[in-house]
């Protein structure tokens, strides 16, 4: 795309080239940034919706496909804040992603999956990357580290103490990959 901007210095200037339309180019040109980011987080992603609080959220992928629910806050109709998205078919437990929500959309945290960890920022519909840098690998289980207390901390309130002391444990697991960096 090229764009093609005249300012006039002449007294008069006709319509579109004045530093009126240089200004408004400049304007147009410093939020393309924002409109792009906003377009990528609403076109393309795949929204779930808790079947049990109705909270919407974007499940990284390598969660599958299973019916997720979202343990954390829920502003506006969607998942906010740090929390998990745990997967469920029937009564059992599968993965589990630890980390933080924006409007719905995951940030930064871990999923935890059979073999071990994915963890990072949420790139291209899923969490972390092959090539993750280790300060983003340390913030993602820092972050994860912090969601699974909050879990943990939602279940104590409940009196669920079998499920608070559980998640507990995720915290200390996660905890232990923090002290091998």
């Amino acid at each position: 795309m090229q764009l093609e901007c005249r300012i006039s210095r002449k007294k008069k200037s006709s319509p579109g080239t004045g530093p009126g339309a240089a200004m408004l180019v400049a304007l147009v040109l410093s939020s393309a940034p924002m409109l792009a980011v906003g377009q990528e987080s609403g076109g393309g992603m795949k929204w779930s919706q808790d079947p049990a609080t109705g909270c919407r959220f974007v499940a990284p992928s390598s969660l599958g496909t299973a019916p997720t629910y979202w343990i954390g806050a829920c502003s506006g109709g969607k998942a906010a804040g740090l929390g998990m998205l745990r997967t469920r078919v029937g009564t059992t437990a599968g993965h589990a992603f630890y980390g933080e929500l924006r409007e719905g959309v995951p940030v930064i945290g871990t999923v935890d999956l059979d073999g071990g960890f994915q963890v990072g920022r949420f790139v291209r519909g899923d969490i972390g990357t092959r090539d993750t840098e280790w300060q983003e690998r340390h913030d993602g289980f820092e972050t994860a580290l912090r969601a699974a207390r909050a879990v943990s901390a939602h279940y104590a309130g409940q009196k669920n103490a079998a499920s608070a002391r559980h998640y507990s444990g995720v915290a200390k697991k996660l905890e232990t990959q923090l002290e091998g960096d």
